[in-house]
């Protein structure tokens, strides 16, 4: 798809809206840690400082929240996911990635998803660091699916073999999210009805 491309029933927006499903948490970097476990040989954990000195990859994609705005190139800066997982040793049975953060949001995807090549935690948003309501200090961003899955303060990749139900998922949000097929909601595909959602912009 064109990065110019609008995905079906989405319009392009000025600003972001701000969500906090569960409230916007103080992060405190002198505590806070990004570990990875589950399905992992390793399980590690990183330092906002070793993740910030590592060498940052740096792209322009768009933005895409399920309540029907985008917004056009942003700049994001951060780490790929895979790379920060891959030292974890991933077991061959894991099929779900589980994003949780400090203050209890977690977002399920699958790993196909979760690890493709531009899936990025990032740091820094239009070349600053990520401001509190926008996730400071890391989110994952996923540019083909829809932006509940960005889970904002993240602090934990699970990798998991079954899949389960993350904070909107259990609302029956779907279980993917991607934004060109409209996976929105659960065995439902293409909807582009108007609804109440709240996602994680």
């Amino acid at each position: 798809m064109s990065e110019q491309a609008l995905p079906p029933h989405q319009v392009w927006g000025r600003k972001f809206i701000i969500y906090g499903a569960l409230g916007i948490p103080k992060v405190d970097l002198s505590s806070w840690k990004l570990r990875v476990d589950g399905l992992v040989e390793n399980p590690i954990e990183y330092t906002y400082e070793q993740l910030t000195s590592m060498p940052q990859t740096r792209y322009t994609k768009s933005f895409h929240c399920v309540t029907q705005w985008s917004i056009k190139d942003v700049d994001w800066e951060g780490l790929p996911i895979k790379g920060l997982v891959e030292p974890a040793k991933v077991s061959p049975e894991a099929e779900w990635v589980m994003f949780h953060t400090v203050e209890g949001y977690s977002s399920a995807v699958p790993i196909e998803d979760g690890l493709k090549e531009d899936a990025l935690m990032a740091f820094k948003l239009n070349g600053k660091p990520l401001s509190p309501e926008q996730g400071f200090p890391a989110r994952p961003f996923m540019p083909s699916l829809y932006a509940w899955k960005s889970a904002k303060w993240v602090n934990r990749i699970e990798l998991m073999k079954d899949y389960r139900d993350g904070y909107w998922e259990q609302y029956r949000y779907h279980e993917r999210g991607n934004v060109w097929e409209e996976e929105r909601f659960k065995g439902h595909s293409g909807t582009h009805q108007r609804h109440r959602a709240f996602g994680t912009a």
